[in-house]
């Protein structure tokens, strides 16, 4: 079982920045891939950044340049750092963990809203 929350939302203006982090308990934090998924209202949750226990990342295309995911190993912790916040990144961001052998295990946090004014 691995338990995450989510801490770091809130209200910025556009052009602004925020650092989202999730804490993960459980044990064989190294075993999961770690993400970053958002969901605006009445739209699919989706794909923003994800971060193997080596380093290894991808993002999606609207966040390339922006967005940085970093994780700590020691301190199972999964950071965002959000820069040049648009309008258009108001949404529900939610951390999970995926394992890597068994990707149908994964995990959800409970959420932070993120909101960007105009």
């Amino acid at each position: 079982q691995v338990q995450l929350v989510e801490s770091g939302g809130g209200l910025v203006q556009a052009g602004g920045s925020l650092r989202l982090s999730c804490a993960a308990s459980g044990s064989a934090f190294g075993l999961y891939v770690m993400g970053w998924y958002r969901q605006a209202p009445g739209t699919q949750r989706e794909l923003v950044a994800i971060i193997t226990s080596g380093g290894g990342t991808n993002y999606a295309d609207s966040v390339k340049g922006r967005f940085t995911i970093s994780r700590d190993n020691a301190r199972h912790t999964v950071d965002l750092q959000m820069n040049s916040l648009r309008p258009e990144d108001t949404a529900v961001y939610y951390c999970n963990a995926k394992n890597v052998f068994h990707p149908d295990i994964d995990y959800w946090g409970k959420g932070t809203l993120v909101t960007v004014s105009s």
